[in-house]
């Protein structure tokens, strides 16, 4: 997204009403900025993109009408989808990974005689006895890309061709939400900048990287100052100037609020040992969602990242406690949100740009592949496997798994049945169904 105040273009503003006491520059030092792509408000910001000038005039949109929540889960660097949901039966797994697969088989915890889950997978394992897990299986696109950037802009935007720049949860924002005004409708929480996923031009948004600082880094001074420059400017900016601000201190406020009522019931950590640190606290992104969630701030739409899954070399232990890990906040975060009588309206779904190669390399690793295996979690899922295991002996000409479900049919399930939003008008056109949930909801726009 554009930048709101760069538009404005505050220093030929400043010159116009003699306003000196503050520049732009000094209140981007002091770490407030707006605008999706901002890395501002040092360790948490509010990202107030240009759909505040069209906020000034337009009315309330006609939303949403269901109260679900989607909490999308990156992983981050290209998750083994073969250590994910392991091929138990499969006799070329160990010509193909005779490394790693003699571990990840006799370890893996059996779904049925012919897939299990990576051993660390307990507590996704307990919910899957339950029916809450739908694994859907050899998920990818046409002619995918092996760059990392390429193919995050692709799942990021809904679209193979990477013609597209808005994201599909951003075009949801703007399309299926009243989100002018109530920033905390989507949120990326432990992030510091805004995913690509939930970009759109016309869409508010929120990043919290940690809700205890969240706010205008300076403190109350600079939240006045800057109030106080927001109020002195004329015309059609001061109006944008005033709801931004507005709208930045009313989140504040409602994270404050949201803070204080708000007991965990599940124990969260981030304390783990990890090979290489995932630079993500994902039980903390969780909690906070789960806040958000519980204490009925309106969210619908969330985003967290665990990072690390790029296991070019010695897979093996990383691979795994990144599988621990986010078994251990997802865990949590289920149990946090089914004390708290949530669980019903909230689906969890995983996504990562890649998966692996199914040959492993001479590091002990894997590299860049195309399909893989996706989750999704929560009581709104009807568990059970779904799409198709890609065949380890009939690989494409690139060496790789092939794909056989459009990551994008599982967008339109989450979209249609989940939100009710208008799925082919977000993602441009109709897939086949993936049906992995209990009770679909109509789309209501």
């Amino acid at each position: 997204m554009t930048n709101a105040i760069n538009r404005a273009n505050p220093h030929r503003v400043n010159a116009q009403i003699g306003i000196n006491q503050l520049k732009r520059r000094d209140f981007l030092k002091a770490g407030l900025v707006f605008g999706a792509g901002a890395a501002g408000l040092a360790a948490g910001y509010a990202a107030v993109p240009d759909a505040f000038a069209r906020a000034v005039y337009a009315a309330k949109r006609e939303g949403m009408t269901n109260d679900n929540v989607l909490v999308m889960i990156q992983l981050a660097g290209g998750n083994d989808g073969l250590r994910t949901v392991v091929p138990l039966a499969d006799p070329s797994l160990h010509d193909l990974r005779p490394k790693l697969s003699g571990p990840m088989v006799s370890q893996a915890l059996p779904l049925n005689s012919q897939f299990g889950l990576n051993h660390n997978l307990g507590a996704v394992k307990g919910l899957w006895d339950k029916g809450k897990v739908a694994i859907v299986q050899g998920v990818g696109y046409p002619n995918p890309t092996f760059s990392h950037f390429e193919s995050i802009r692709v799942w990021e935007t809904g679209d193979p061709t990477r013609r597209q720049v808005d994201g599909w949860l951003g075009k949801t924002l703007a399309t299926a939400y009243d989100s002018n005004g109530h920033p905390l409708t989507g949120c990326a929480c432990g992030a510091t900048d805004v995913p690509g996923a939930l970009r759109d031009l016309q869409a508010t948004m929120t990043v919290i990287q940690n809700q205890k600082t969240f706010g205008f880094s300076g403190g109350s001074e600079v939240e006045a100052a800057v109030g106080a420059l927001y109020k002195g400017t004329p015309g059609i900016y001061g109006a944008l100037f005033d709801t931004a601000i507005a709208t930045a201190t009313e989140t504040m406020a409602t994270l404050r609020t949201s803070a204080a009522s708000y007991q965990p019931l599940a124990d969260y950590s981030d304390k783990v040992q990890l090979v290489y640190s995932s630079k993500n606290q994902l039980a903390a992104a969780l909690q906070l969602a789960a806040e958000l969630i519980v204490t009925g701030t309106g969210v619908k739409l969330l985003h967290v990242t665990l990072g690390g899954f790029d296991t070019h070399y010695t897979e093996l232990n990383r691979h795994d406690d990144l599988m621990g890990y986010l078994d251990s906040a997802v865990g949590a975060f289920y149990q946090d949100l089914s004390a708290h009588g949530m669980a019903d309206k909230v689906l969890i779904a995983t996504w990562s740009e890649f998966g692996r190669r199914p040959k492993e390399n001479a590091s002990g690793g894997t590299d860049h592949g195309a399909a893989a295996p996706l989750l999704l979690i929560g009581d709104p899922v009807k568990g059970g496997l779904y799409g198709e295991a890609p065949s380890l002996t009939s690989l494409d000409a690139t060496g790789n798994l092939k794909y056989a479900v459009d990551f994008r049919s599982v967008y339109q399930e989450i979209l249609s049945g989940h939100l009710g939003a208008d799925s082919s008008k977000i993602l441009g056109a109709s897939f086949d169904s993936v049906p992995f949930l209990k009770a679909p909801v109509s789309s209501s726009v």
